[in-house]
């Protein structure tokens, strides 16, 4: 009889352990493993095994291409006229434990970067000169964020200015037919009555 409890205790022991040690990381992800608090290792897609109660699996994420929309953003350009301008931006995590370690939360880190270099861009030009050179923008947007997020294990792979909203009160009626013409060619443009 007490074979039999041993047996059954011992079984469940073996089955608690092998439950928590072995791990499925699916494709695609990413985890790191932690022993006693310290980062230990990162596990690939596959399976993995982990020792129970000293490793702990403390952070999985995706390690694809992710897409992040900035929401529109008031701002003003050299020439004193105010735009809603908004962006999307596409990264992916290359160094997990970097991504996880280094910042508190990338994304928001992105968000808040793109936001202020585009203020900066577009704030340093006049209003015909951001219409023809979009690309120049999205390329110094681009190597802006690409600097400040090598060092968080993160790529920010393109930056691309969506929309551009004028401000209802532009002036002249050939100079907004002239804005307005040059927007269809090029960009998305947003209709407030001009």
């Amino acid at each position: 009889m007490l074979q039999y409890i041993v047996a059954l205790i011992a079984t469940g022991i073996v089955g608690y352990g092998v439950n928590f040690s072995v791990r499925v990381i699916s494709q695609g992800d990413e985890a790191l493993v932690e022993r006693l608090g310290k980062y230990r290792r990162t596990l690939k897609p596959g399976l993995q095994f982990v020792l129970p109660l000293v490793d702990k699996i403390a952070y999985i994420d995706t390690i694809r291409e992710r897409v992040l929309d900035i929401p529109p953003q008031s701002v003003i350009t050299n020439d004193n006229l105010t735009l809603e301008v908004d962006a999307v931006v596409y990264w992916q995590i290359m160094e997990i434990e970097r991504a996880y370690y280094a910042i508190e939360n990338v994304e928001s880190a992105i968000q808040e970067i793109v936001l202020t270099s585009m203020r900066s861009q577009i704030g340093r030009l006049p209003l015909q000169q951001i219409l023809s050179t979009k690309d120049e923008i999205d390329k110094a947007l681009l190597k802006k964020l690409d600097e400040a997020t090598s060092s968080w294990g993160v790529k920010v792979i393109r930056v691309e200015i969506q929309n551009i909203v004028f401000p209802e009160n532009l002036g002249i009626d050939s100079t907004r037919d002239r804005y307005r013409e040059h927007f269809l060619s090029g960009l998305q443009y947003t209709n407030h009555k001009l």
